[in-house]
């Protein structure tokens, strides 16, 4: 493909990036053009393939492509409201890896696309999967010492209080605006999940070491780890409820 090209078709899909409930996103519509396709219903099957592919590898689909409508004009100034999709940049390359290789403008999204997008997801999956074992670790852990889940739920947003500064886990969702039905964890930076992390293994090891039991202490030795982590951030100049949500992926959410 002429270098020409290449750097037309770059401009074209960077400059139809728009922000979508604060995520990085793309409109089905105006991708379907800039991949060279001239029927909706013909790229809207290639859609339908990238959820699949999307749901295939684990990712929640519904986080990529979400259902929007958008406003075209008619005669006379009319307007009529269409069917469209926010996608992320995950979601635009995954229609790209299932479009039709055989036009240029899908050759150049399967190439140009895919590297951002590919490198994000994967790291955005291990950051969570670590994230969910050391929840995962500490729930069983407090578990055989008189700690139900909805007590745990609890520990853990006493934990997220101290490391935020007076936060607690809602409140941090408010603040960055997340959705109720989605977890804290999910648009918290890379930086902020690690430490979370270590200060929850911490607790783990600690209720072993220590032998603790029953919510009082061991919610005790989580917001002390919690707090200890968060006055090593701020002796390094960093306050971690005014760090930045990620983009959900979701940051495809994102490189």
């Amino acid at each position: 493909m002429k270098k020409e090209l290449i750097h037309e078709l770059f401009q074209k899909f960077e400059q139809a990036c728009y922000i979508h409930q604060e995520v990085e996103c793309w409109s089905a519509r105006e991708l379907q053009e800039i991949l060279g396709y001239s029927k909706w219903d013909n790229f809207l099957h290639v859609i339908q393939k990238a959820k699949e592919a999307c749901k295939n590898a684990g990712v929640k689909d519904y986080d990529h492509f979400i259902d929007i409508g958008k406003m075209i004009d008619l005669a006379k100034g009319a307007k009529r409201q269409i069917e469209d999709i926010a996608l992320t940049r995950y979601a635009c390359y995954l229609i790209a890896q299932n479009g039709d290789p055989s036009k240029n403008e899908v050759a150049f999204a399967q190439e140009s696309i895919a590297n951002q997008a590919q490198k994000y997801v994967y790291v955005k999956q291990k950051i969570d999967e670590l994230n969910l074992s050391s929840e995962k670790k500490l729930f069983a852990t407090i578990y055989k010492r008189g700690v139900n889940k909805k007590v745990f739920y609890s520990i853990r947003s006493k934990g997220d209080e101290a490391l935020f500064g007076g936060f607690n886990t809602n409140q941090m969702k408010r603040k960055l605006k997340i959705p109720d039905n989605k977890p804290l964890a999910d648009f918290l930076p890379t930086l902020t999940i690690k430490v979370k992390d270590f200060a929850t293994e911490l607790t783990s090891h600690n209720v072993v070491e220590k032998d603790l039991k029953g919510q009082a202490s061991i919610s005790k030795e989580h917001i002390d780890n919690n707090t200890a982590v968060r006055k090593m951030l701020i002796q390094r100049g960093v306050k971690p409820e005014q760090l930045p949500a990620s983009e959900d992926v979701n940051k495809v959410k994102k490189d």
